[in-house]
């Protein structure tokens, strides 16, 4: 795991967990950060493509503890089969934005053109508002996020960070993409 901690170091670090798909095991993952403080900055979860198992993004504040103390934790759970830290520069990582505007027809133009330059869609009209998706990298949905605004937003909601390791044969500390080889 990544333990650097100079000027530039990320305050946030991204673990990919795979754990077995079985009930309660988002609840005993949830209650470790709690019972220990932990701050989680950001948590998805969803099945893979192996019924078995789901895959649980936590992006963790290590500002309110140790990288190394919060995998050490991870790693006693009894339903845990596999931790990684993903690093921004190995990953791909993105996020899931809906937004309700305010919007009268003279703002509409404006949005649905931001929205088209973001590669998003427009997902719900109504008479003064539109509901829109988009997604993408966080800079990406925080820079979106800023640029609507000065529209009016009624409601906003993101899913929080998912990510997998970039595919060009570099792996994260790991060794994901090693794994990933050897059961091809």
């Amino acid at each position: 795991m990544s333990s650097e901690r100079g000027p530039n170091a990320p305050r946030h670090h991204l673990l990919s967990v795979l754990v077995e798909n079985k009930a309660g095991v988002l609840a005993r993952v949830a209650g470790l950060f709690s019972r220990r403080g932990y701050n989680i900055f950001s948590l998805a979860v969803a099945p893979t493509d192996d019924e078995r198992f789901s895959r649980i993004s936590i992006v963790v504040d290590v500002e309110s503890s140790p990288l190394e103390q919060v995998v050490a934790q991870l790693d006693k759970l009894i339903n845990v089969v596999e931790i990684g830290e993903l690093h921004p520069y190995e990953a791909r990582e993105a996020e899931l934005l809906l937004v309700s505007l305010s919007a009268d027809a003279g703002q509409r133009s404006q949005v649905i053109q931001l929205v088209g330059v973001f590669g998003g869609r427009i997902v719900d009209v109504g008479r003064d508002a539109l509901t829109v998706m988009v997604a993408g990298t966080p800079d990406t949905l925080d820079d979106f996020e800023k640029l609507m605004a000065p529209y009016g937003i009624a409601g906003l909601q993101r899913t929080g960070r998912i990510a997998l390791p970039k595919l060009d044969g570099r792996s994260s500390a790991s060794g994901m993409a090693d794994r990933a080889a050897e059961i091809a």
